[in-house]
């Protein structure tokens, strides 16, 4: 029978896109089961909240700032993350960027823009921390990609594209990082109340919803909160070697019907 080594009891855990929604969550839940956490994203001010919450309730935590459209970025990330944490442990990746629009109505640019945010930037800060992990023999990458994988939506192309490809991408990192002691593992969250997409016209968001339901996909109102998406990352990450979740999805559970029998 195969033996492991157990996970040091402490990991020092990166997650990006960590200013709001399930990044932050993801941070403040790793931090709270003791895990010292650096966290990026362009909105250093936002990070610089989530440090000064997770602190207060006792854990450790540092912001620094990630471009995920900057090539250069991820690697200055990375590097500044060794040097606050040391071993790198675990990699949360989560960023990513939502441009709405349909096929015929998005610009080659547009596309290019979410391919290079939500795939190339992965794959940058993947190249950055994974090496290291495969030498210690040890690892937990984690990227979080979205049901839109299994259910593309009408009028998100750019992001059903990107979210298709980079769950490819993480198949092929799953099966290299065989034998390696890396776990890598897809986390596909459903509906999730986030702040992505507030930043879109109303009236672009009511037609994209209008569409989306033509299309089935609004069985019921509910949403699920970020906090649980996290715990449910938490859980992989706190599982004992020699056990590798492939895929976890994640849905929102639908509002009491009381009317069912």
């Amino acid at each position: 029978m195969a033996r492991f080594e157990p996970n040091p009891e402490r990991r020092g855990a990166i997650v990006t896109g960590a200013s709001s929604g399930i990044g932050r969550a993801v941070a403040i839940a790793l931090a709270a089961a003791g895990h010292p956490v650096v966290i990026g994203s362009r909105n250093v001010a936002a990070l610089e909240e989530v440090v000064d919450l997770i602190v207060a309730e006792g854990g450790s935590a540092a912001a620094v700032h990630l471009d995920l459209a900057d090539p250069a970025s991820p690697a200055r990330f990375a590097a500044a993350a060794t040097e606050i944490l040391g071993d790198v442990e675990i990699l949360i990746s989560n960023a990513a960027h939502n441009q709405v629009g349909a096929v015929l109505d998005m610009t080659s640019e547009e596309l290019s823009h979410v391919l290079s945010v939500n795939l190339e930037g992965t794959h940058r800060l993947v190249r950055s921390v994974v090496p290291a992990m495969v030498s210690r023999r040890r690892g937990d990458v984690v990227i979080v990609t979205s049901d839109v994988v299994a259910r593309p939506r009408p009028t998100m192309a750019a992001y059903v594209t990107s979210k298709w490809s980079l769950e490819g991408y993480a198949r092929a990192l799953q099966m290299e990082m065989e034998g390696t002691g890396v776990r890598a593992t897809v986390v596909r969250p459903g509906p999730t109340l986030t702040s992505m997409g507030f930043d879109w016209d109303p009236e672009i968001t009511g037609k994209v919803i209008e569409e989306w339901t033509r299309w089935g996909f609004g069985r019921h109102s509910n949403f699920m909160r970020p906090d649980g998406v996290a715990q449910a990352v938490a859980a992989v990450i706190e599982l004992p070697r020699g056990v590798n979740v492939s895929t976890i999805e994640l849905q929102p559970e639908a509002p009491i019907n009381k009317e069912a029998p």
